[in-house]
């Protein structure tokens, strides 16, 4: 009976041991206060988004994959930046384009060039 004692006794102060290693280590279990919906620990750049910036980016885990707010908010900013991108070429092409036609009217409208011409 008294070897009994002794080996409940030792398993009692190891696992106290082992409770009060484990609540420094790991804290006391607070939990952090929640993120404002807005906010989020991933970062983009404020201005314009490079293939690099997406490939560096990381999600933090939960516990069934990433957080659909912040995966959403990355989806969202760069379908933006592409809006952005595909609304300048658009521009670029229309500048390009009007470009074009006006060098065309202007060779339409010139004279042929005779060679005592100056």
């Amino acid at each position: 009976m008294g070897t009994a004692l002794i080996y409940l006794l030792v398993v009692a102060v190891v696992a106290a041991v082992v409770f009060v290693l484990a609540g420094l280590v790991f804290g006391r279990g607070e939990e952090l206060a929640p993120l404002a919906p807005s906010a989020t620990p991933t970062r983009l750049p404020a201005d314009a988004v490079r293939g690099e910036d997406v490939r560096d980016l990381r999600f933090p885990q939960v516990l069934r994959g990433y957080r659909m707010g912040e995966v959403d908010w990355v989806l969202d900013r760069l379908a933006e930046e592409l809006d952005r991108v595909a609304d300048e070429c658009d521009r670029l092409t229309d500048e390009r384009d009007a470009l074009a036609l006006r060098v065309r009217e202007l060779e339409a409208g010139a004279r042929p060039r005779v060679e005592g011409d100056r």
